[in-house]
């Protein structure tokens, strides 16, 4: 697919006008989907074979299934610990989950656990007796590993024009641990991200990605992208990170296979036994078909388009995207090549992202490392889809662990290697500001 250039009406004959991007429109290349519906996250890529759509639509049956306690005839093998019960309910219409009212019922929140030090493959140290993630669920007879709670702390920002922006912060905490937990215990919540247009971010070559490292920020700009390499038990290899909030997962068959495990309890070929034994003598509980067709789902679906990309003012705010530097980490554009499925296959695409760790500041700290990332580190997020959000899933939550309500309040916790771009946000004028807003919800 070529570039088209095309310019921005003016009214002084002697300025062409401001160059924008048509292409962008396009941000999943040909996977693209142009619908602002609830369906915009959960439609097949646009491109995809006979055979490829039918492939898909069984993984989106499988995606949406329910996990029950085993024995069953039909999904079977839920927990015995675990804290959700299908992918769906925690990816709702593919889409991203918020910070439940209700911390321990069924949500899109989970946490991720370990203590100081590092695994046999420089991963995360589990905690023992509970392993790297708190299941707050559990099957009858079996009681959960721990009851989640959380307290709020808040802070105020004023913008330039005076704008006050009310900022939350969650801090998780546990009760009624089934068995003591260590002192030394590192507790990070996670919210579940959107799970469309993954395929093509899996598929864009390691070497393209490493360009854009730069750990020891050899140029001085303040921004030192780096890359996370994480075990993939198949491979027997580090590869990579690309996937999860710390690019801790190097494939998507790998982020399923554990979502599967540590999510739901549910045992496969990679994670083959209950980490509680139930005394079933039915592990692996999962299908390596079910399995495949899962992770083929979540390859290929499509991208919603970007709109209102000849918009003069949606333009003017993604100049000032770059002005600003957000695309020094949030990159526009990738590009795959050749690949396994043809419809993701050769592909330029906007997703806004590098795949690359970046030193976010104190403020969104974890402080828990996962493998090359460390406490301060997380991957940047794509930003395409992020304006259809309150369609698709009703609401504007964002960041790692849905604190930010809002685009604004999401910007207002950038720190670290990305505090130059918030100061410059915080002083923008009011028009300035509001033309940004309106290019990141057109995304």
């Amino acid at each position: 697919m070529g570039c088209l250039i095309v310019y921005s009406c003016q009214n002084n004959d002697e300025d062409p006008g401001t160059p924008i991007d048509m292409e962008r429109e396009y941000a999943g290349g040909e996977t693209t989907i142009f619908t602002m519906s609830n369906i915009a996250y959960s439609s097949p890529a646009s491109n995809l074979t006979g055979y490829d759509l039918e492939l898909h639509l069984l993984g989106d049956t499988d995606f949406e299934q329910i996990f029950v306690t085993a024995p069953a005839n039909l999904n079977s093998g839920l927990g015995p610990v675990y804290n959700n019960s299908s992918c769906v309910k925690c990816h709702p219409s593919d889409g991203r989950g918020r910070f439940p009212s209700n911390v321990n019922g069924f949500s899109s929140l989970l946490v991720r656990i370990s203590i100081p030090g590092m695994d046999e493959h420089q991963g995360p140290l589990a905690v023992p007796g509970f392993g790297i993630q708190a299941q707050n669920h559990s099957i009858f007879g079996f009681q959960p590993e721990v009851n989640y709670n959380v307290n709020w702390t808040e802070h105020t920002e004023t913008l330039a024009d005076g704008t006050i922006v009310y900022l939350r912060k969650p801090q998780i905490y546990f009760t009624n641990a089934y068995q003591s937990l260590p002192s030394d215990l590192m507790i990070s919540p996670r919210i579940a991200p959107p799970v469309f247009g993954l395929g093509l971010l899996e598929f864009i070559s390691e070497s393209d990605i490493l360009l854009f490292a730069d750990e020891f920020d050899s140029n001085e700009d303040g921004i030192s992208g780096k890359p996370n390499y994480v075990w993939n038990p198949i491979t027997q290899m580090h590869e990579l990170g690309r996937f999860g909030w710390k690019a801790n997962t190097s494939t998507i068959e790998m982020q399923v296979l554990s979502a599967y495990h540590e999510d739901m309890g549910v045992t496969n070929f990679v994670f083959s036994q209950d980490e509680y034994p139930d005394g079933l003598e039915d592990d692996p509980e999962l299908s390596e078909t079910i399995i495949a067709q899962n992770v083929f789902y979540n390859r290929t679906l499509a991208v919603p388009a970007a709109r209102d990309v000849d918009n003069p003012q949606v333009n003017r705010g993604y100049q000032l995207f770059q002005q600003l530097n957000c695309t020094a980490c949030h990159v526009p554009r990738q590009k795959t090549g050749v690949t396994p499925i043809l419809a993701l296959s050769n592909q330029t695409f906007y997703p806004f992202t590098d795949l690359l760790l970046h030193d976010m500041g104190e403020g969104l700290a974890d402080n828990r490392p996962d493998f090359r990332a460390n406490g301060r580190e997380w991957k940047t997020r794509p930003l395409w889809g992020i304006g259809l959000q309150q369609i698709v899933n009703g609401h504007t939550e964002f960041l790692h662990d849905g604190r930010a309500r809002n685009i604004t309040e999401a910007i207002m916790w950038h720190g670290g290697e990305a505090q130059q771009s918030k100061e410059k946000f915080k002083n923008l004028s009011t028009n300035d500001r509001n033309d940004l807003l309106k290019f990141l919800n057109s995304l």
